[in-house]
């Protein structure tokens, strides 16, 4: 199930949907091995499978992340399974799921944890969440969990296609959908936020809803926000 994705970064694709409205949507995972030799479980799925087997095998789970306050429905399940890791909620998620016990707040800079391996930076102003985007440097990655997506042409049927396509949700390429542009309220904050992260000596895309890119990263990136210094 996990799939090495670089240098000390891994990725695993859910065996289900999570379905939103109607709409399918199928999520992946990362895990990224810190120079301690602990774990990064950005954006945990489902404990499914042979996955929680393949997890101990690459070593201890130090941190649990919520890259926003939109993806968790997984995080009580890996809590459970490694109650001695830390577990960091973004802007929001403690008021929505006061049935879970944080450990720590993400911010708009790295914990100290794993500050000088991997880099976030928060999307602010927009209205439906406050994501952390993130970036692996040994391995070039940046990570996205909403704000940009890419479903396959074909993955949604009838009115939810006309929807999806509107929503750019199923663009020629990854796309920041329209709700999510529409609900970035504080642009000037949003604008300083991508230019933060297209600093970043970027190559590869990993995307919690779309296929990874593997090259030029960065330009896709770009793209997908240029309409936000217009």
């Amino acid at each position: 199930m996990l799939k090495p994705f670089g240098d000390d970064i891994w990725i695993a694709d859910s065996a289900d949907t999570v379905e939103v409205f109607g709409f399918r949507y199928p999520t992946r995972m990362a895990i990224v091995k810190l120079a301690d030799g602990g774990l990064f479980i950005w954006s945990p799925i489902a404990l499914a499978g042979g996955l929680r087997a393949e997890v101990e095998a690459l070593g201890p789970v130090r941190h649990i992340v919520a890259p926003n306050s939109l993806h968790h429905l997984s995080l009580a399940e890996w809590q459970q399974a490694w109650p001695g890791a830390k577990l960091h909620a973004p802007p929001g998620l403690r008021d929505k799921r006061k049935d879970i016990a944080f450990d720590a707040d993400l911010g708009d800079k790295p914990d100290a944890d794993w500050a000088g391996e991997i880099d976030q930076v928060a999307m602010p102003g927009n209205a439906i969440t406050t994501e952390i985007v993130f970036f692996h440097a040994k391995s070039g990655t940046v990570l996205f969990t909403d704000l940009i997506q890419h479903f396959p042409a074909g993955w949604f049927s009838g009115w939810r296609a006309i929807v999806a396509k509107l929503d750019l949700m199923t663009a020629p390429e990854p796309s920041v959908p329209r709700k999510f542009r529409l609900a970035f309220t504080g642009r000037r904050a949003a604008r300083d936020a991508i230019t933060r992260i297209l600093a970043w000596p970027a190559d590869k895309l990993l995307m919690a809803h779309g296929a990874p890119v593997t090259e030029n990263g960065k330009a896709v990136i770009a793209r997908a926000f240029g309409w936000l210094k217009k």
